[in-house]
C-alpha cells in the first residue's frame, strides 16, 4: 500500500511540474525587434492664423522594440502645412510651409499593461498606444503674404517673419495598431492609424513672427498630423510572456 501511495504521489508530482513548466513555455512568444513604416496623411495647423486648412504629407519611422509593446524609434516627415485669414480680414494672410521633420518618439502599447489573453475585446485593442519624443522641423514657406493687401504704403515688415528657419519641436503621439501574423502566429505586418500633435518652439511654422508684431497671441504654433501607414516587423528575435 505504501508504494502504491509513493507511486501516485510521484507520478501526481510529475504531471504537475510538467504542467508548470509547460505553461512557462507556453505563455512565451517571440517578437520582432525592429519594425519598419511608411504612411500617409493630411496635416493641420494650429498657429497665427484662424483658419486651419489640410495639407498633405508622408512618413517614414523605424523603431526599436524592447518588448512587443514598448519601443523608441526615430521618424522622418515631408509635406505641406497651410493655413489663411478668415474671409472677412482685410490682410488676407496666408501661407504654405513645405515642411521637413525629423524626431525620436517613444511609444508603450495597451498590451504592456492589460492582460489581454482570453480577452477578445482587449486582444482586439492591444495596439493602443501613447506616446512622446523630441526633434526639430525645417520651415520653408514657399507662400506667405507679408503685407496688408489694400494698403498706401505696403510694407515687407507689416507682417514680420522668416521664410526659411529650423526649429525645436515636441511630438505627442495618440493611436493604434491592428497586427496581422505570419504561419507561426508571430506578428508580421500591420496597419497603424496616428494622430500627432505637435507643439513647435519658435515662429516660423507660419512664417509670422507673432512675437515682433503689436498684437501678440501668446500661444505657441501647433500642427497636427493624421496618418494611416503599413509596418513590416523584422530583424533579430526577443522573447516576451505577454
Amino acid at each position: 500500500m505504501n508504494r502504491l501511495l509513493q507511486n501516485i504521489t510521484l507520478k501526481a508530482y510529475i504531471s504537475l511540474l510538467f504542467a508548470l513548466l509547460s505553461g512557462s513555455v507556453f505563455a512565451q512568444h517571440n517578437f520582432h525587434k525592429f519594425g519598419i513604416g511608411a504612411g500617409l496623411g493630411f496635416t493641420q495647423a494650429f498657429a497665427d492664423l484662424p483658419r486651419h486648412d489640410l495639407g498633405t504629407a508622408g512618413y517614414g519611422n523605424l523603431d526599436y522594440y524592447f518588448t512587443p509593446f514598448l519601443s523608441l524609434g526615430a521618424e522622418l516627415q515631408k509635406g505641406k502645412i497651410k493655413a489663411e485669414s478668415s474671409p472677412g480680414d482685410e490682410s488676407r494672410r496666408r501661407f504654405v510651409n513645405s515642411y521637413t521633420a525629423a524626431a525620436v518618439n517613444g511609444k508603450l502599447y495597451l498590451g504592456a499593461l492589460a492582460e489581454y489573453r482570453g480577452n477578445n475585446f482587449l486582444n482586439a485593442i492591444k495596439g493602443l498606444y501613447i506616446g512622446g519624443g523630441a526633434g526639430i522641423i525645417r520651415n520653408n514657406l514657399t507662400t506667405v503674404i507679408r503685407n496688408k493687401i489694400g494698403s498706401e504704403e505696403a510694407k515687407y515688415d507689416d507682417f514680420p517673419g522668416r521664410d526659411k528657419s529650423f526649429e525645436l519641436m515636441v511630438p505627442v503621439n495618440l493611436g493604434i495598431t491592428f497586427y496581422f501574423a505570419d504561419a507561426w502566429s508571430s506578428p508580421r505586418l500591420a496597419l497603424n492609424l496616428n494622430l500627432q500633435s505637435t507643439v513647435t518652439l519658435g515662429e516660423g511654422l507660419d512664417g509670422y513672427d507673432s512675437s515682433a508684431m503689436t498684437m501678440r497671441d501668446g500661444y505657441p504654433d501647433i500642427y497636427n498630423y493624421y496618418s494611416i501607414g503599413i509596418r513590416y516587423y523584422l530583424g533579430p528575435l526577443g522573447i516576451s510572456k505577454r
